[in-house]
């Protein structure tokens, strides 16, 4: 059985900022970082938790992340804002920029933001919540490494290419979803190889094209799209809006920029904000009312709605901390020696 240790939430932001602060990484980026891997902790997304220092340490020790990296916005036009992270983790840039695309938002009732030159290691629904709590529905997407094989295909071509959507709530918590248009996240597959898991059919390939449960071979090999052909359309969108679009990398050309170094990848994220008084003026309060009629019908059949899991974990974790296989947290350690 697995050992586990339990953990304040302080407790998890402390070693996630002298772990990143022992890697070289300037304090602002120290500090956007830990609150994206406690907040993925909190909500018991442990594959997007202190898990993810791992990931950080290996991508910053191989040069593929500016530590001190300033970045640098640029307003493009009226509803555009464009921030180049100049190689450093998005999380940062996202902070600075989220205010510009806030007020953008609400002067034109939409706005997009497009971060570029960004190392990505994390799931998006931090951004869209964020966006969401200040009463905005927001839209986010990027592409990764060429980890994921097109419906069909036996090859890597796409990435995770998650995508997520917030929605702003009169009471109450956001309603949000975030998900890879990959059957599962490949740090999902990376903790079953971890703990000497099978991944279930449907997963991954191994590296001869065939079907595999052994994660090792899933990683070496190709992971697969959701829903088939559905899945894989939905990646080759996120791979054109989050990629071309706003002149950064598809997850094939991050993955040659990787070099082999098994780094974050890197490359753009797109984010579009909508504020609803900018399409309903005063009849705001009446229609975001028949979103909740929508929200009740779907608890009403026993249903969850996607963000129910996350919220009542974070409840849980907040009084009760959270539990870390000891055998990651030694290994987490291990980086401050």
């Amino acid at each position: 059985m697995t050992a586990m240790t339990r953990m304040t939430l302080d407790e998890v932001r402390a070693l996630s900022e002298m772990v990143l602060a022992r890697q070289g990484l300037a304090p602002e980026h120290v500090a956007a970082v830990t609150e994206t891997i406690v907040a993925g902790e909190r909500d018991g997304c442990t594959s997007h938790g202190i898990y993810r220092l791992l990931v950080c340490a290996h991508s910053i020790r191989n040069g593929k992340v500016v530590r001190d990296a300033i970045p640098i916005a640029c307003d493009t036009a009226p509803a555009l804002v464009r921030i180049d992270a100049r190689g450093g983790y998005a999380q940062h840039a996202f902070n600075l920029s989220r205010p510009v695309l806030a007020a953008k938002a609400r002067r034109h009732g939409i706005a997009a933001l497009a971060i570029t030159n960004c190392v990505h290691f994390s799931a998006l629904w931090p951004e869209v919540e964020a966006l969401a709590s200040d009463g905005l529905v927001a839209l986010a997407c990027t592409p990764s490494h060429a980890w994921v094989a097109p419906a069909g295909g036996t090859a890597p071509l796409f990435g995770t290419n998650p995508i997520a959507f917030g929605w702003p709530r009169p009471e109450g918590l956001p309603f949000v979803f975030d998900l890879a248009t990959s059957a599962v996240a490949r740090g999902e597959i990376e903790l079953h190889r971890r703990e000497g898991r099978p991944i279930p059919l449907g997963w991954g390939l191994d590296p001869g094209g065939q079907p595999t449960t052994d994660a090792a071979e899933a990683l070496a090999g190709a992971m697969l799209t959701f829903g088939g052909h559905k899945g894989s359309a939905l990646a080759a969108m996120v791979e054109l809006i989050a990629g071309p679009l706003i002149g950064d990398l598809t997850s094939r050309e991050s993955l040659a920029r990787d070099g082999g170094a098994k780094a974050s990848p890197i490359g753009g994220e797109l984010i579009i904000a909508i504020d609803p008084a900018g399409f309903l003026g005063p009849n705001v309060a009446e229609h975001l009312a028949r979103a909740e009629a929508l929200f009740e019908g779907i608890a009403a059949q026993g249903a969850r709605l996607p963000s129910q899991r996350r919220y009542e974990a974070r409840a849980r974790s907040l009084i009760e901390g959270v539990l870390v296989s000891q055998a990651l947290l030694d290994d987490i350690k291990a980086l401050l020696g």
